[in-house]
């Protein structure tokens, strides 16, 4: 299986390529498709990860169906045999790696919540004893287990720059109070949720993101949800805080390059097969352990 590092659809006006997702307007909404591009340092990588894409659009879909009670999401289908005629040439490329999602006005922040110290909010508080303004108990190793999630909202960068985490008052003075205590509250309702089920199931959820949009209907949960894409995800027989932990993420990823000495400047190097293969494999079982069952790719 080769993987998708962009998909071409001219029939439809394309609206934007991300690191990893293409999106084309369809007849007033969006179609999104999740290549197997993968990124690491801000940067995309010159390999792909074979049916990355599938991984990441069906551990999505699980959570939107899973928490379809506590936010509305975005989604309209994701079944091919929904779309237009005009697409049928493109069903084999979307089959299993796309979403007919709403229009919706994108909050210009990321809603992050850690339930776990590590990366960069290990980092500020190695730096400040905070994360994000919130003050942390003295004495915190590196993949400690926090007394309770927290919220750390961060500031959506352009590509190829850093998002950076603020404070949740600097969120609300973005976007208003309002909105910023609904995200807040939202945010960490799904994360609880969602950390509960995943460690019934071996995986410990470390941290996490969400996007979240509004219409006329109100607030909803959109982009990507709980997939290893947009948290850590480490193995729970092998938690061990005090180090850095064994992942299903990209983490793999970045520890590969990290031993290479890469200097983080374009061009990104391509992978070898075997990080490529193992990178499938923890995708992969992510997939297996959350949702009781094999993705055939």
């Amino acid at each position: 299986m080769n993987a998708l590092l962009q998909s071409d659809i001219p029939e439809l006006k394309l609206v934007s390529r991300g690191k990893v997702r293409d999106i084309f307007e369809l007849d007033g909404d969006l179609l999104m498709i999740a290549s197997d591009r993968i990124s690491a340092f801000d940067h995309i990588l010159g390999s792909g990860i074979p049916g990355k894409g599938k991984v990441l659009t069906q551990i999505s879909l699980f959570w939107f169906d899973k928490f379809a009670d506590v936010v509305p999401n975005h989604l309209i289908t994701a079944d091919v045999n929904d779309l237009p005629s005009l697409l049928d040439r493109h069903k084999p490329m979307l089959e299993g790696r796309f979403m007919r999602v709403k229009r919706a006005r994108m909050f210009p922040v990321e809603c992050v919540v850690r339930g776990y110290i590590s990366g960069s909010g290990w980092k500020d508080y190695q730096r400040t004893g905070e994360i994000g303004g919130i003050r942390l108990p003295h004495g915190l190793r590196d993949s400690d287990r926090l007394p309770e999630p927290i919220f750390t909202p961060a500031t959506k960068a352009e590509f190829g720059e850093h998002d950076e985490n603020i404070s949740f008052a600097k969120m609300a003075g973005i976007i208003g109070r309002q909105d910023a205590d609904k995200l807040r509250e939202l945010s960490i309702e799904i994360y609880r949720r969602a950390a509960r089920h995943a460690e019934s199931c071996g995986i410990l959820i470390a941290d996490t993101k969400f996007e979240f949009g509004v219409t006329d209907e109100g607030i909803l949960l959109g982009d990507e949800a709980l997939t290893p894409d947009s948290s850590r995800f480490w193995p729970k027989d092998q938690y061990e805080p005090g180090r850095q932990q064994a992942s299903f993420d990209k983490q793999y990823v970045r520890n590969y390059l990290e031993e290479i000495q890469w200097n983080k400047q374009a061009p990104a190097p391509a992978l070898p097969p075997e990080v490529i293969q193992g990178t499938q494999e923890r995708y992969l079982e992510a997939y297996r352990l959350l949702t009781g069952q094999t993705l055939p790719l």
